[in-house]
Parts: C-alpha cells; sequence; structure tokens
C-alpha cells in the first residue's frame, strides 16, 4: 500500500465531500462514523483499478487540513469472479459477458498518476485560494459558501466513468440507473478490501466492451457503452486532454461520441474531467436554482445569455458555484418532499 499527502489550496473539508457522496444517487455510496472516504475505481491508464482510503487531517485553525490517501493499485482485472472463484451469473443479475483480457503481467499504474487522479476527483487539482474572493462581491456566493463550508465539487473517477452513467441513465430514473451501474460493478468490476469494507469498482473498459447483455439496458445503449470504452481505450476520454483544450472545442469532441449529447458533454468535462470554469448551458435545472437564488422571475431561467452573464462573476471558478447551487437546490427538493 502507498501513502501520498495532498495539501489543499484554498478551503477544502473532506467531511462536506463524504457528505455529499452520500446522497448522489451515482455514486451509490454508503458512509462510516469514522469519516474515512473509500473509493474503488479504474485508474485513467485503463486497465488498472486503484483502491483507496482517504482521510483529512484535523487542524486547530481555519486551514484546509493535509489530505492523506493510502491506496493499492491493482493492475489487470481477470476473468470471473476476482477473488478466484467462479461467477455466478444467477446471482448477480445475470449479466453476460464475452471473456475479459488477461493484463496480470502488466506494471502497476505510477504512484504519481493515481494521486493526480485523486486530486482530480476531489477538486484538490485546482487552486482554490482565491475562491472565497468571490463572496465579497456577491451575497449568493457567500451564503452559498457560508451554508457548504468547504465543499468542493465531488467528481466521477473519470470521464469514462462520466460517460458511461450519461449513457445508462439517459430516459431512465436515477435510482435505476444506480442499480443497473452498481451490478456491473458487483458482477465484473474488481472486488477490493479497504480500511475494513469491501467495495466493488466500476469495471474497466476492456471489461466493459467485452459484456453482452445488461438487464434494464437497451442493446442500442450497450453498443454505445462498447463505443465509450473503445473510445477511453484511444485517449479520447483523457482528462488531461479535454481539460487542456478550449472548453467549447472539447465539448464538441465529446459530443461526436455515440450517445452523448449537449447536456452529457457538459457532465463529463466538468464532473468527469474536473473543468474548474464552465458554464453549464444545458442543465434547466440549474438554471432554475440560478433564477431563484438571484431573485429573478420564472422566465428569465430560459435566458442562457442572462444566465451566463451572472457566470461571468463566479469565474474562474464557474463549475464550483454551479455545483453549490445544484446542492442547495437538490437539498431543498428533498426537505420540501
Amino acid at each position: 500500500m502507498t501513502a501520498v499527502s495532498l495539501t489543499p489550496a484554498g478551503p477544502f473539508s473532506l467531511a462536506a465531500s463524504v457528505h455529499f457522496l452520500e446522497g448522489f444517487t451515482p455514486a451509490s455510496y454508503s458512509g462510516t462514523a469514522d469519516e474515512v472516504l473509500r473509493l474503488a475505481f479504474p485508474a485513467d491508464d485503463g486497465h488498472s483499478t486503484v483502491a483507496a482510503a482517504v482521510r483529512q487531517e484535523e487542524t486547530a485553525d481555519d486551514e484546509a487540513g493535509t489530505i492523506r490517501a493510502e491506496f493499492t493499485v491493482h493492475p489487470g482485472e481477470p476473468d470471473g469472479d476476482l477473488d478466484g472463484t467462479p461467477a455466478d451469473p444467477a446471482s448477480a443479475g445475470a449479466v453476460s459477458a464475452g471473456p475479459g483480457p488477461l493484463c496480470a503481467g502488466e506494471p502497476s499504474w505510477p504512484d504519481e498518476a493515481v494521486r493526480a487522479q485523486l486530486a482530480r476527483i476531489l477538486s484538490l487539482d485546482v487552486d482554490g485560494s482565491g475562491f472565497p474572493e468571490l463572496a465579497a462581491a456577491d451575497p449568493v456566493v457567500a451564503g452559498l459558501m457560508a451554508e457548504f463550508p468547504g465543499l468542493r465539487p465531488v467528481c466521477f473517477h473519470s470521464p469514462y466513468e462520466a460517460a458511461v452513467w450519461a449513457v445508462i441513465g439517459h430516459r431512465i430514473r436515477m435510482p435505476q440507473a444506480a442499480a443497473i451501474k452498481a451490478r456491473l460493478a458487483e458482477r465484473y468490476g474488481r472486488r477490493v478490501q479497504i480500511a475494513g469494507r469491501t467495495l466493488h469498482a466500476f469495471p474497466t473498459p476492456p471489461v466493459l466492451r467485452a459484456i453482452t447483455r445488461v438487464p434494464g439496458l437497451t442493446e442500442v445503449k450497450i453498443e454505445r457503452l462498447h463505443a465509450l470504452a473503445e473510445a477511453a481505450d484511444a485517449g479520447a476520454l483523457d482528462a488531461a486532454r479535454l481539460r487542456a483544450m478550449p472548453g467549447d472545442d472539447a465539448l464538441a469532441a465529446l459530443r461526436t461520441l455515440p450517445g452523448i449529447g449537449p447536456f452529457s458533454a457538459e457532465l463529463i468535462l466538468i464532473r468527469g474531467a474536473g473543468h474548474p470554469d464552465v458554464f453549464p448551458r444545458h442543465e434547466r435545472r440549474l438554471h432554475a436554482a440560478i433564477a431563484a437564488a438571484y431573485g429573478l422571475d420564472e422566465t428569465a431561467s430560459g435566458d442562457i445569455g442572462r444566465l451566463a452573464g451572472i457566470a461571468d462573476g463566479w469565474r474562474p471558478y464557474r463549475s464550483w458555484i454551479a455545483f453549490l447551487l445544484r446542492v442547495r437546490a437538490e437539498h431543498i427538493g428533498r426537505h420540501v418532499s
């Protein structure tokens, strides 16, 4: 097991991140009282799987404590049940797949690359020291920061997983999509032990490409998942590449992938690649949340130019403020219902 440290630049609360994940349907995350964030996910190399336990040191002042992560990299992903016993399709939702790749001889993913991926997942790869300054010029932003202290966007493990979620969840209810995603992880993802708990990572791209039948998914969706797995292998879903491109170019490139429209492309870039400064132009619920927060009438939620103008005041953290507005809207919705 390897240990690394991440020093937040600006406010950051791991406890707030864990609390968010507990209510974020795609994550299907079940926290514990010890406030340790346990993660299992495909590494950015596309073949390895990472199991990580993340903790934050306590501090005596208002400074964000150092993040300590202990992780193990599991290279490759063999056939069937990964603990050596045959898989039982009947007990795993009858998901059918062809033979998976044997990559056990491949070198493990470099530790620094895993550290970078963990930082991206928690938005710790962005200098947030200037984030609090936005509050001085915008009372709405000040209220969000007071309501959710130290909360930064918690991203999907990769653009690959974000894209897969977009396809699985298209035109079905989120709980149903989350159940399908969890079944895929339990049947085909690597099972790992991390800090006393068992987790299942989502299947790597080569394994996903071999799956031929998934209850709850149409043949068209499965074909699109295969295409996304191939795109990930080809580097089209590389987070660093997407973030290095001009935003509009990155979104246009993502929209060329099967099953990825404007809304999904923004999801992949913002919550998959972790881009900190993109205004979502195709998220109606967010637009309604902005209009409500700024005291605008209902028609203003359809005026994208006006809303984008408001969001210009959030630069260079437009994605972060949009995330907090979304969290607030969902929090209010849960209490109202």
